[in-house]
C-alpha cells in the first residue's frame, strides 16, 4: 500500500500545517509591515488546524499512531520557527526560546518510552494557547503589536515550564515507589 494512500484526512491536515512554516520564514526575513501581517495570518490558521486535526480524528475515529507522532512535531516546528526568528530579530532573548526548546525535547524524550501518552491536560492547553498568542502578538507590526506582547512571551514561557513539570512529576514520584 502506498504510504500516501494510507495518510488519512486528520494526517493531511496536520502537515497542511507545516507548510505554514517556510512561508512564516520566508515572510519574517523580510519584516516588513504587510509581511508581518501576511505571518500573524498564515501563523493563526496553521495553529488553528492542531485543533481541526485532532477534532476529525476523534470524530472519524482515525487516530492514528502516524498522527499522534506527527502533530506534536509539526506543532513544536510551528512554534519554535517563529521564535527562532524572532531572536534574529532582536524581539526576544535566546535564553528564553532556549527554556522552551529544553521542555519541548525533554517531554519528546520522554514521550519515545511510553506506552501509552497522555492527552494534554489544563496546563498543556494554557501553554498551547499563551504560546500561540505571544507569537502572533511578536510578529505583529512592532507599531501594531500590543505593548504586553514581551510580557505574554514571558507567561507562555512560565506556562511551558510548568505544563513540563505537571506531566514529568507524577511520573517521577511514581517511580519513587518503586523498590
Amino acid at each position: 500500500m502506498n504510504t500516501f494512500t494510507a495518510i488519512n484526512v486528520p494526517t493531511w491536515v496536520t502537515l497542511s500545517r507545516l507548510l505554514g512554516v517556510p512561508l512564516l520564514l520566508m515572510l519574517l526575513a523580510h519584516p516588513l509591515e504587510q509581511n508581518r501581517w501576511t505571518a500573524v495570518v498564515i501563523f493563526l490558521i496553521a495553529a488553528g488546524t492542531d485543533w481541526v486535526d485532532g477534532y476529525l480524528a476523534r470524530r472519524l475515529n482515525q487516530v492514528t499512531d502516524l498522527g499522534k507522532f506527527l502533530d506534536p512535531l509539526v506543532d513544536k516546528l510551528l512554534v519554535l520557527a517563529p521564535l527562532l526568528v524572532l531572536i534574529e530579530l532582536g524581539q526576544v532573548p535566546a535564553w528564553g526560546v532556549f527554556l522552551v526548546l529544553a521542555r519541548e525535547l525533554t517531554i519528546a524524550g520522554w514521550r519515545v518510552n511510553q506506552t501509552k501518552i497522555a492527552g494534554a491536560n489544563l496546563w498543556g492547553k494554557l501553554k498551547t494557547v499563551s504560546q500561540i498568542g505571544a507569537i502572533a502578538l511578536l510578529i505583529a507590526p512592532p507599531t501594531a503589536a500590543s505593548p504586553y506582547a514581551l510580557w505574554v512571551f514571558w507567561l507562555s514561557v512560565a506556562l511551558t515550564l510548568i505544563s513540563g513539570l505537571v506531566y514529568l512529576l507524577p511520573v517521577k514520584a511514581a517511580g519513587s515507589r518503586q523498590p
